[in-house]
């Protein structure tokens, strides 16, 4: 009777929405949850609004008021204002209950705190038995992860394969997911949702663009020794502030909630949803107007220049479009770009052969044209030949 005839409810991982109100699952023993509204935010004991848990899920702190959002800054290592702002920024966009999401890629150098800050930053928004993972295996892996945590933190990688990354971009934005149903034969599992994520290690993990393009990237700076603490002193020093912290983010959601109707742009970026939420909460975070896109917009130039870095036909590309407009086939642009990159790149694996150069233009099309270079990849030539023509060129140049 439940099944065939009985109401369907939806069902929320952690943050759910009902009447345009936010409840985030406070994952404790009375099934309490925390209600936002444009006016405010308050814990209630009934929520209207169904929640599943995964055995792995942990109580958040029982927020309380607090004045401003400066006491994460006492927890955290990062390098300045900019990287403080976008990390509140990604905090208050993972209360939402819908994306798109940033991937926040955290690097830096060993002993920076890449695991302990992605630890906790996780107790603030999606508290785990076990907070860090280690990469998946494969897309089943990577759905299991999201299908029982709200935040996925990924520790520790060396770097993102292409399948990787096609899925963690999915997961950020919104995709789906099929892979065959367990002991059946025509059986489909499907999901299909979005999911916050945080990714850490030494290495640029940003280096395929159209992941980079999705990512809020952070170098945290080396700890001095005269600054570091023991772990005991700072998880007991970060259980006193959580609280309070995580009522200032609620504040800064509430805010957002007030303030997104009027919430305008001037340009919109390509995770437009996430930058009017966070411009949204600025008011209520004591920021002045602006302020978050200044430090976005910073950030994304320097993802758009490690994408392009990372990449040797990128890098070699800019280059040429630096000297010269350019035209012609893919084996002679491909010969063109050689004299700007040493032999031994040419004669590596990072180094595409003609038949597959277009197609890694393609990846760097977008990060190039924010840089000002544009890419024709599909020009005809005027004569009779069916060969297309690549054209490098840029509409600035004096």
């Amino acid at each position: 009777m439940a099944i065939h005839r009985g109401r369907e409810y939806p069902l929320f991982l952690r943050v759910g929405e009902h009447a345009g109100d936010l409840y985030i699952d406070l994952a404790d023993a009375g099934w309490r949850a925390v209600r936002v509204s444009a006016e405010g935010w308050s814990v209630c004991s009934r929520p209207p609004v169904n929640f599943q848990r995964s055995s792995a899920m942990q109580p958040l702190p029982e927020p309380e008021r607090a004045e401003s959002v400066d006491d994460l800054r006492d927890v955290v290592n990062v390098r300045n204002e900019d990287d403080f702002r976008l990390l509140v920024g990604w905090l208050v966009g993972a209360l939402r209950h819908r994306g798109p999401y940033p991937i926040l890629a955290i690097n830096g150098e060993q002993g920076s705190s890449k695991s302990t800050l992605s630890r906790l930053l996780r107790a603030l928004v999606d508290p785990n038995a076990a907070p860090i993972r280690s990469a998946p295996r494969d897309d089943r892996d990577l759905v299991t992860m999201a299908r029982n945590s709200w935040v996925l933190v990924i520790d520790n990688l060396s770097d993102v394969p292409g399948w990787l990354s096609d899925g963690l971009c999915r997961l950020a934005t919104g995709g789906g997911f099929s892979t065959r149903e367990l002991y059946s034969d025509f059986g489909e599992a499907i999901f299909e949702g979005q999911r916050p994520i945080i990714l850490n290690g030494i290495p640029d993990l940003a280096a395929r663009a159209d992941l980079a393009d999705r990512c809020v990237l952070m170098t945290l700076p080396a700890i001095p020794e005269d600054r570091r603490r023991a772990e005991a002193e700072f998880w007991a020093d970060f259980d006193r502030k959580s609280p309070l912290i995580l009522g200032a983010l609620l504040d800064g959601v509430a805010g957002a909630l007030r303030r997104l109707p009027q919430t305008r742009l001037a340009t919109l970026p390509r995770m437009a949803d996430f930058a009017l939420w966070a411009t949204g909460a600025e008011y209520s975070l004591g920021w002045e107007d602006g302020d978050f896109m200044a430090s976005y917009g910073a950030n994304r130039l320097g993802v758009v220049e490690a994408s392009i870095e990372a990449d040797p036909i990128a890098t070699a590309v800019r280059d040429l479009a630096e000297a010269e407009d350019w035209q012609g086939t893919a084996t002679e642009l491909l010969t063109r770009l050689e004299d700007f990159v040493p032999l031994a790149i040419r004669s590596s694996r990072l180094w595409p052969s003609a038949n597959k150069l277009k197609s890694r233009l393609r990846r760097a099309q977008a990060p190039l044209r924010s840089l000002g270079v544009v890419l024709d990849l599909e020009m005809r030539p005027a004569t009779k030949d069916r060969a297309r023509l690549i054209g490098i060129r840029m509409p600035g140049r004096g």
